[in-house]
């Protein structure tokens, strides 16, 4: 049989007649990446078979990213996806093959019959938070979650197109270049923070996803995708024509901030208060068998915590308790506004130190963010900062701050604790031996923060910075950092300045700038090769990862030397997905999404052991001179030999009883005096001693 002939836009020329062993039928669409057919196996069952373009088939990159695709939709196969039958990324044309869904896309459904009835509206939110619910479990952020992407089919709809973002599908880069998916439906964090992007993100794209099949349009609607994406940073929805009894919940999935939007579990619990029965009929209108209707493959081409309900859980404090006898922890009875209780421990060995763990402060359970300062475990959850006494793990003070910290610990800077909050929120600096309020000033809407050298650098939106005195709150200096339009600052503990980095506009360079927090003077300036992100900096170098133009993937690790002019890369043996890297001793230590644990020598230039850790989703790894330690998210705190790249150590996993919150992002553990810091889920913090993994 010869070949077959589509002459769709953008479609092969020539098609072939099988991959693998499906024979393909006809076309079903053709996107950037490759064409999407209805095809059969020996058997007979129906499969939509994607084959990539074969001017992709010739890029490794694309292959690395195809790979990633058909490894992310075999994790979530399930009800609401289509499931992976087959597939084969290595072959000379990379084909993926899944089960054939047919029905329409709900692009498809709204343009053709227009908006969706109530009843349809309230099915397809409980379906499609029902997938992300999976989806996440999974360990899998969608990212480009459209109306494109879901199919409606009779039993509900179906999430595909797991291919993160396609070179065509999107007009707008990130600050790095990075290609992060569609504008309309992107969450602000996708255009503010990319590589925080987590679970939360498909929250919002769910909430915009509502909007459009209620009224045809967008929360957020232009003809330029940069507008539209400053009205998603800092415009309010527009939900006129939202039915009433789904608006409420339609608005709490577009919050501004991750931490504000409900989880998928959340949303199925409130959809059943709205209407207690969903209509039974089939889930698309008898009118979807049209002949026009063409059925979108399954196969087609390519993160959240609720607002906050404060919980008594005694439950989980005996819970806790019981542990103290299994597990040879210290406990603590569960907080209460009656002021910090006696820790419970049990005797300490000869060098004074015993694991201890407490319980959720206040009841909410969500991982805490913790940092070590001022002779205190210092750390901020749920609209609570709050201080623990390292050796037994004591409740010292609390503080309620009006609105929740941003998922990052408080620092120490200027002598005073200093909460990462929000942005338009009231700054509040506390003593770090009472918690009392020190000083406060109110900090912009959609502005930068950065504690550095005993000051707050603050980025305005006209993109002049401001200096505050850490330990005063007074002012000290504004203006403009020469090179940088919006400096957005980066520091690291133990280096008294401020790094700004921005890239150019072909993604092949990026200017460093560094900057005395003190005066605001520029320090030094560089133009580097690549599009960097700063990590770390140590013994007077500073470490980025050079990522990927269009996926943001890293691909080597750069060490600059500021004193040298001297750059150095280390290329990676394979890029590696979401990295987040530290140093130690110029040993790079690098965990990427998967689990993929490597260490790189900045000074042999070489890769000098890898390991999969089995974790889908961790912390960024932090790493003294025996040990790297990470945090799963299960709760698992895991240790790693630094010199052999073995596994020697993991704690129990403590997911609590909401584990169907997925955090956008994870604590990392804390290393202080020997001694290892971490948080779990279940609202826990926990102390081992880093000299004795295999005994955890």
């Amino acid at each position: 049989m010869a070949p077959q002939r589509n002459t769709g836009a953008g479609a092969e020329a020539e098609l072939p007649e099988y991959a693998g062993h499906y024979r393909l039928e006809s076309c079903l669409g053709s996107g950037g990446m490759g064409v999407v057919h209805l095809a059969r196996s020996t058997s007979g069952m129906k499969v939509a078979v994607k084959v990539v373009h074969a001017e992709f088939a010739k890029d490794p990159e694309f292959r690395s990213r195809f790979r990633q695709e058909v490894a992310a939709a075999r994790r979530v196969s399930g009800a609401f996806t289509a499931p992976v039958v087959d597939a084969a990324p290595e072959a000379e044309r990379p084909w993926m093959a899944t089960l054939y869904i047919p029905g329409p896309t709900l692009s498809e459904h709204v343009k053709r019959n227009g908006p969706m009835a109530p009843a349809q509206l309230r099915r397809l939110m409980a379906g499609l938070s029902e997938a992300l619910r999976d989806i996440h479990r999974a360990g899998v952020v969608h990212r480009d979650l459209k109306p494109s992407n879901v199919l409606l089919a009779e039993n509900g709809p179906k999430v595909i197109d797991f291919g993160i973002s396609r070179p065509k599908d999107s007009e707008l880069r990130t600050e790095t270049g990075k290609l992060i998916g569609t504008p309309p439906f992107m969450a602000p964090e996708q255009f503010r923070r990319p590589r925080e992007v987590g679970p939360a993100a498909d929250i919002f794209a769910l909430g915009s996803v509502m909007v459009h099949a209620a009224t045809g349009r967008g929360p957020f609607d232009s003809d330029s995708p940069y507008v539209v994406a400053y009205q998603v940073v800092h415009d309010e929805p527009d939900l006129t024509g939202v039915p009433e009894d789904l608006a409420p919940l339609v608005s709490r999935c577009l919050a501004k901030e991750p931490e504000d939007r409900p989880t998928p579990d959340e949303l199925m619990r409130d959809l059943r208060s709205v209407a207690a029965s969903y209509d039974t009929q089939a889930f698309i209108p008898a009118q979807r068998t049209d002949d026009s209707d063409v059925p979108k493959s399954a196969a087609g081409p390519e993160k959240p915590r609720p607002e906050r309900r404060l919980r008594k859980r005694v439950a989980l404090a005996v819970g806790a308790l019981g542990l103290v006898a299994v597990g040879a922890f210290a406990s603590i009875p569960l907080l209460s506004d009656g002021g910090p209780p006696r820790a419970t421990t049990r005797s300490a060995p000869a060098d004074g130190f015993h694991q201890w763990r407490t319980p959720p402060v206040s009841g909410d359970t969500s991982a805490p963010h913790c940092s070590y300062g001022a002779g205190k475990l210092l750390c901020a959850r749920s609209g609570l900062v709050y201080a623990l006494d390292p050796a037994d793990g004591t409740l010292l003070w609390r503080h309620v701050v009006a609105t929740a910290p941003r998922s990052a610990p408080p620092v120490l800077s200027g002598g005073l604790v200093q909460p990462l909050l929000g942005e338009g929120q009231r700054m509040e600096a506390l003593d770090p031996a009472s918690g009392r309020t020190r000083w406060q000033r109110s900090v912009p809407s959609h502005s930068g923060l950065r504690s550095v050298g005993g000051m707050l650098l603050i980025t305005g939106r006209d993109g002049a910075v401001t200096g505050v005195d850490s330990a005063s709150g007074d002012t000290k200096w504004r203006r403009r950092i020469p090179g940088q339009s919006m400096p957005l600052f980066t520091s690291f503990p133990g280096d008294p300045t401020a790094y700004a980095t921005s890239v150019s506009d072909d993604g092949s360079s990026s200017r460093v700038t560094a900057v005395d927090p003190v005066t605001g003077d520029v320090r030094w300036d560089a133009r580097l090769s690549g599009q960097l992100e700063p990590f770390a900096s140590s013994d007077g170098s500073l470490f980025f990862l050079s990522v990927d133009r269009f996926y943001g993937d890293a691909v080597a690790v750069v060490r600059y030397s500021p004193k040298a002019k001297l750059s150095r890369r280390v290329p990676l043996p394979v890029r590696r997905q979401d990295a987040q890297a530290t140093v130690h001793k110029n040993v790079v230590y690098l965990l990427a999404s998967g689990g993929s644990l490597e260490a790189v020598d900045t000074d042999a230039r070489k890769e000098l052991w890898h390991l999969e850790t089995s974790v889908s989703r961790g912390s960024a790894p932090v790493a003294d001179d025996a040990h790297v330690y990470l945090t799963a998210a299960d709760g698992r705190l895991l240790a790693v030999d630094a010199r052999k790249g073995t596994l020697v150590g993991q704690t129990p996993s403590r997911l609590g009883t909401n584990a169907d919150r997925v955090a956008a992002s994870l604590p990392e553990p804390v290393i202080a005096d020997g001694h290892v810091y971490a948080s779990a889920p279940d609202g826990t913090v926990f102390a081992v001693d880093g000299r004795d993994p295999a005994r955890w």
